[in-house]
């Protein structure tokens, strides 16, 4: 297939893959075919539709329409019909993206089909196996004949689990979609007027993992630690947040420290909301990295990440669901000095597009 134009199916689902997917899928469709599947794991608009409109991703060729479920079931599901897809299509390749249901029912039922799999930011290790994404992660790239690595970090965990064939640090196509738009989100994004913020004057918080959303205590403590807030956060919540204090019945919109909860928001606003809070917490990968690339201190609020690289010179601090470890984090200086450039040079997707094109 060597210099052949491909035949791909890109998989995705939720919204970290959106962002992987947009500037590979640029590039991609210049030179090979690509069939864009979409699982609707995430299919709520503000975290799925607004991302295709603002990302500039063509609308997908199949909508399998999923949408929520436990993880057996959605991933059954996913499985089922992505299965489906791919005997209709018949792809040479498919792309499965980082962590989630999705990347593993997809890389599961490429495999299974004796069609090879690629996984865009493999090699990712939190070494919590509690975590249903660290099963997705480490299942995925046993599956996968091109491993796309983020770090060298990345390349070496899968060295230490005895996987070098195949293996390639491209650097991390979020950088390259970080880059590409983030003069386009100050000219776009509209939220700071919306919400008349001002640059530094509150921090972003965000919640949505389930070991925080799904335990009443981790998030309790959560909540006490955001107490030690000496600002407004920003929150914008996601779905299954919502729910969770629900169930806590806890009245945040009469607390003052968190006066902005706001529904999801869209990829352009979230670039500015992080740019310009104070701090930021959170239990996202995604946005423990758009912090470290914009240079804005993260507070995370899990006991480990699959990012350790966000880690050095101070700039992310593991605190878990500790009301007082948060507390000391929030009062802590913010680091001082530059960043190492440890995602790559900007380049990813291209350096991905040549490594396909030697299939």
């Amino acid at each position: 297939m060597a210099g052949t134009p491909l035949k791909i199916a890109s998989i995705v689902g939720a919204r970290p893959q959106f962002i992987k997917c947009a500037p590979l899928s640029r590039l991609l469709r210049q030179r090979h075919r690509e069939v864009l599947i979409h699982t609707g794991q995430h299919y709520d608009r503000d975290l799925s539709q607004i991302f295709f409109d603002q990302l500039e991703i063509p609308k997908p060729d199949f909508h399998l329409n999923v949408g929520s479920g436990n993880h057996g079931e959605q991933t059954g599901q996913i499985l089922e019909r992505v299965e489906e897809v791919l005997l209709q299509e018949n792809p040479q390749v498919v792309l499965v993206y980082g962590d989630t249901n999705t990347t593993l029912a997809g890389a599961l039922a490429a495999a299974k089909l004796w069609i090879p799999v690629v996984h865009v930011e493999a090699g990712l290790r939190s070494f919590n196996r509690n975590m249903p994404e660290e099963i997705n992660r480490v299942l995925t790239d046993r599956l996968s004949a091109l491993l796309f690595c983020p770090t060298k970090t990345a390349v070496d965990n899968l060295k230490k689990e005895g996987i070098t064939q195949g293996a390639h640090n491209t650097g991390d196509v979020m950088y390259d979609a970080f880059l590409y738009n983030a003069n386009r989100s100050e000219k776009i994004s509209t939220i700071s007027a919306r919400l008349s913020i001002q640059p530094g004057s509150y921090y972003l918080v965000t919640i949505h993992r389930a070991s925080n959303t799904d335990n009443p205590e981790n998030l309790r403590k959560i909540l006490k630690g955001l107490g030690h807030l000496d600002l407004p956060a920003v929150f914008p919540i996601h779905p299954r947040t919502r729910k969770a204090l629900k169930k806590l019945e806890k009245k945040l919109h009469s607390a003052k420290p968190l006066q902005h909860l706001i529904d999801p928001v869209s990829y352009l606003d979230m670039l500015i909301l992080e740019k310009n809070a104070r701090k930021v917490l959170t239990d996202s990968g995604g946005v423990q990295k758009e912090a470290y690339f914009l240079g804005v201190p993260c507070i995370t609020l899990r006991d480990e990440t699959e990012w350790v690289e966000t880690l050095q010179g101070g700039w992310n601090s593991l605190v878990g669901t500790d009301p007082r470890a948060i507390g000391l984090a929030l009062r802590k200086d913010p680091p001082r000095g530059s960043r190492p450039e440890t995602f790559g040079d900007g380049h990813a997707a291209e350096k991905m597009i040549a490594l396909l094109d030697q299939l």
